[in-house]
């Protein structure tokens, strides 16, 4: 990927971007798996489908999907549109066109968390209980022990890892049923992410900690010294980083060779005006995405321990950040409504 960020031209000029301002606050976004369409969750129960190419018309508004507020967003594992999950307890497949299906019901409880997997099958985080469809199935797992609060596939799909207090739930999804398998660690995780090779799960904690299991072994490691709650956890591509959010800088634990144990994060680019609230790891090259609390949002270059500004603070904070599958074009949503298709393209 050419991204060249010692340029003098990446320093002077903002990217072109589609701009457009809702509304309602932004919980979400998501490229769909084609590339075509970005679709962003909103609070007033839309959501927005936006051509992924910026110099396309942008199409009017639709009506709200949800019955409430929009609260999780994933591209369709099954197709090229996306799945949605709101506070009226209604779980939506979207297509392309914004026509959508029920998936799944559960009145009067809220559908805060949504993850996928390649195979088509898509979890759903439903109070303390899980539920997992795919291929016109819907299998429930739980209840947890408290509301789930973050929720990942392993790489090969068999497995889904819920986040609650005490720790996380491994539960076994595949062909052979195993008994669900707990980590513990004390307190509340807030987030949860499987690493892209499979062999770590992180989470982030009530306790401005991560904590981080070694899978095959159900050994584990914690890192501190963070001055907020890690609410967003993002994996390179190749698994050797992990990026967190809370920190005014890029921050990534390195997790190649021996792992982060007694090491400290590498940290880089210029302090940003405020500490990140989102972070994304590009989908196959050294980059990152940062967005602040503060409106600002940067591009980090990890092989040249560098950053650039992206979009310039505006005091409403960045809620959600999506790479599209080429890896050119950046989706930003914030709390005040406002949104945004970067083109990185040069």
């Amino acid at each position: 990927m050419k991204l060249d960020l010692a340029n003098p031209a990446w320093q002077q000029t903002l990217p072109s971007a589609r701009s457009l301002a809702t509304d309602a606050p932004v919980a979400a976004c998501a490229f769909s798996h084609d590339g075509s369409t970005v679709a962003f969750a909103l609070g007033d129960g839309q959501v927005r489908l936006l051509p992924a190419d910026i110099a396309a018309p942008t199409p009017t508004a639709a009506a709200p999907l949800h019955g409430g507020a929009v609260l999780a967003l994933i591209a369709d594992p099954a197709g090229d549109g996306f799945v949605s999950g709101g506070d009226d307890g209604r779980v939506l497949r979207i297509a392309p066109d914004g026509s959508a299906t029920e998936l799944l019901a559960q009145k009067g409880k809220w559908v805060e968390h949504l993850a996928a997997h390649r195979n088509g099958a898509v979890a759903i985080g439903v109070g303390r209980t899980m539920f997992v469809a795919k291929d016109g199935e819907v299998r429930e797992f739980g209840p947890h022990q408290s509301t789930v609060a973050g929720l990942d596939f392993s790489k090969d799909g068999s497995r889904v890892a819920c986040a609650h207090y005490g720790g996380i739930t491994v539960w076994s999804i595949g062909q052979v049923i195993l008994p669900p398998r707990k980590l513990a660690w004390r307190g509340s995780h807030v987030a949860l992410k499987w690493s892209t090779d499979g062999k770590f799960i992180a989470t982030g904690t009530q306790e401005n900690d991560i904590h981080v299991w070694r899978v095959a072994q159900a050994t584990d490691m914690r890192m501190q010294g963070y001055p907020a709650k890690v609410k967003s956890l993002s994996w390179t591509a190749d698994a050797r980083f992990l990026y967190t959010s809370a920190q005014p800088v890029f921050t990534a634990w390195p997790f190649s060779g021996k792992g982060p144990e007694g090491k400290p994060p590498l940290q880089f680019g210029d302090e940003g005006a405020g500490l990140i609230t989102v972070v994304a790891a590009h989908p196959a090259a050294e980059f990152v995405a940062g967005g602040y609390d503060s409106g600002e949002l940067q591009l980090g270059d990890i092989k040249a321990k560098r950053s650039v500004v992206l979009k310039m603070a505006d005091s409403s904070a960045i809620t959600c950040l999506a790479w599209a599958p080429d890896g050119f074009r950046l989706a930003v949503g914030n709390e005040r409504g406002d949104l945004q298709v970067i083109d990185l393209k040069r």
